[in-house]
């Protein structure tokens, strides 16, 4: 979203005007709640938000707003080879076709920035330490519970998420996990919110950036989507406090 009177310095499909011309009321809510109110907030740096706001974007495929919000995003510090990675990430936790939609505007955001392959993560790198003891109780646990169900998924589980994608160094763990939940969310997934939270909190997330995960995602994936997480969040903070 932009300004008609300044340059355009972040790609944007629609400006105030275009807004305004529509819904007088969508644009006063657009400059003073949400980017003046919400993006002001202390709880979370502005690195966080973006990092939330293109998760949700993406898990959402909602391509009007990426150019705006993947350029913000690497002018509020998110690494080019760190914007890769979410995109990567979230193929498996949205669908790949939500991650080609993303590629199909990172594409463009790269070019103009002059953003090559050498600053991306390579396909094959060296990956993080596995804490064995914490990966095989996970893994010995979904094969218990599903391993009849669909054995190709829970393979693909273990081999390919929790052995190789959540191993990729080029998003350190607690980035990583504040895609997935934000994607979670956003998406109203939330069966697989009380795992995915509680691994954020291990990775480094504090009760205070969970809480306000709920708050920014609210504006970006709609209030019914934020409030059929609370029951789930208050569960895991209140279980994690005992």
């Amino acid at each position: 979203m932009t300004d008609t009177k300044k340059p355009n310095k972040l790609p944007s499909v629609l400006t105030y005007d275009d807004v305004r011309a529509v819904s007088p009321a969508l644009e006063y809510y657009t400059k003073g709640p949400l980017l003046d109110g919400l993006w002001k907030r202390p709880d979370l740096s502005p690195r966080d938000r973006s990092v939330i706001t293109v998760s949700a974007l993406i898990a959402r495929i909602q391509t009007i707003e990426m150019p705006f919000h993947f350029a913000l995003a690497l002018d509020n510090g998110v690494k080019a080879s760190e914007f890769s990675e979410i995109i990567t990430h979230l193929a498996f936790y949205a669908g790949w076709a939500n991650a080609m939609s993303a590629v199909a505007v990172a594409k463009d955001i790269f070019h103009q920035r002059g953003i090559g392959i050498d600053q991306l993560p390579p396909a094959n790198d060296k990956l993080l330490p596995l804490n064995e003891e914490a990966e095989t109780q996970r893994a010995t646990q979904v094969s218990n519970n599903f391993g009849n169900v669909s054995p190709g998924l829970v393979q693909n589980t273990t081999d390919l998420l929790f052995r190789d994608l959540w191993l990729r160094p080029a998003l350190a763990p607690r980035d990583r996990s504040l895609v997935t939940v934000s994607s979670l969310i956003a998406s109203g997934q939330v069966a697989q919110i009380t795992y995915h939270l509680n691994r954020a909190m291990d990775n480094g997330l504090t009760q205070s950036q969970a809480s306000e995960v709920l708050t920014h995602v609210a504006f970006y994936a709609g209030w019914p989507n934020a409030f059929s997480a609370l029951p789930i969040v208050k569960e895991v903070f209140e279980k994690r406090h005992k």
